[in-house]
């Protein structure tokens, strides 16, 4: 199997390239930004080529793009929830991802995609990824605009047919190092308490909800990438499907079980989010599966503490996936 891997250098898509070199799978092309050299998370993995995003999306546009490559995995975008660029995002979420699934589509290439549980945005008509709701989501920064416009491209053209899509909800884990402020609060708050022996966590804006009772849904990354094989294992399943545990947990589920898993007694401090953030706060997320089950997925996810556990073995490392 031939794979290109966009993102490759990144978070989940090195995680994945992790998965496929363990089934065996090396004939893959890595695509990122910058050079292979520079990537910490590439580092020990089996890969065919690193081609950069640029000449990549070149390839493609001018159809030199190898025609014996099976499958796009496309991982590779602008994850800034903060970003408020539209025409930044739309070219690099929007137009690069139509780009790819038009030549798979045209050759006849296996294409997966990732969304996004950003285009849920408040929640305010739950978290079902049935096709018929997902036109009505309104998502709530130029981030999850973004990669709703992709989904609606799909759906409008009838490509869930024919094309796999993802829904990523909070991943966290091994090789996310680079991401700055979009790093999980796994990674920030392990290095707020080995600095100052506690962690500080957003206060809650809205009445319903306590400080530190926020909820999300955290999905570990060697989990997400389980079920990303289940589909590649799978050929003939298409579609767009949430990708969480389908199980919600506080911030201070989260935070607790950090503590935990370094045997430290909990010490939680809570600050004023940022007026910039407060409009685009997601108060709650959590995945409903029954589309993943029925495609018949039936993964069984990590718990929290079990997740959160592994994940700070690498942290204290300082080793990637």
């Amino acid at each position: 199997m031939k794979v290109v891997v966009t993102g490759g250098a990144g978070f989940i898509g090195s995680c994945l390239i992790w998965k496929l070199n363990e089934q065996g799978i090396d004939d893959i092309i890595a695509v990122d930004i910058g050079e292979k050299k520079d990537s910490e998370n590439l580092a020990g993995k089996k890969i065919a080529d690193y081609i950069e995003r640029d000449k990549f999306l070149e390839l493609v546009n001018s159809d030199k793009l190898d025609k014996n490559i099976d499958m796009v995995i496309h991982f590779g975008a602008c994850t800034d929830t903060t970003e408020r660029d539209s025409a930044y995002l739309a070219k690099n979420n929007y137009l690069y991802s139509k780009k790819l699934a038009e030549w798979c589509l045209k050759n006849g290439k296996r294409y997966i995609y990732a969304s996004s549980a950003a285009t849920y945005g408040a929640g305010e008509l739950g978290y079902s990824d049935k096709d018929d709701l997902m036109p009505s989501l309104k998502p709530l920064n130029e981030y999850g605009n973004s990669k709703q416009l992709f989904d609606l491209w799909v759906l409008e053209n009838k490509l869930q047919e024919k094309l796999v899509g993802f829904k990523f909800f909070n991943v966290y884990g091994p090789n996310e190092y680079h991401k700055a402020d979009m790093r999980s609060m796994i990674n920030k708050g392990y290095h707020q308490i080995k600095e100052t022996g506690k962690i500080r966590l957003f206060k809650s804006h809205k009445p319903e909800y306590k400080d530190g009772q926020q909820k999300r849904d955290f999905i570990y990354v060697k989990d997400s990438v389980e079920v990303v094989w289940y589909f590649i294992e799978n050929p003939t399943k298409f579609g767009i499907y949430n990708l969480g545990t389908g199980q919600a947990h506080t911030w201070n589920d989260l935070a607790n079980a950090l503590f935990l898993a370094l045997d430290i007694e909990p010490n939680i401090e809570y600050f004023d989010m940022p007026e910039n953030l407060r409009n685009q706060y997601q108060y709650f997320t959590e995945a409903e599966l029954t589309k993943l089950r029925a495609a018949g997925c039936d993964y069984k996810f990590s718990s929290l503490k079990k997740a959160v556990k592994d994940y700070i073995s690498y942290l204290e490392a300082g080793s990637y996936l």
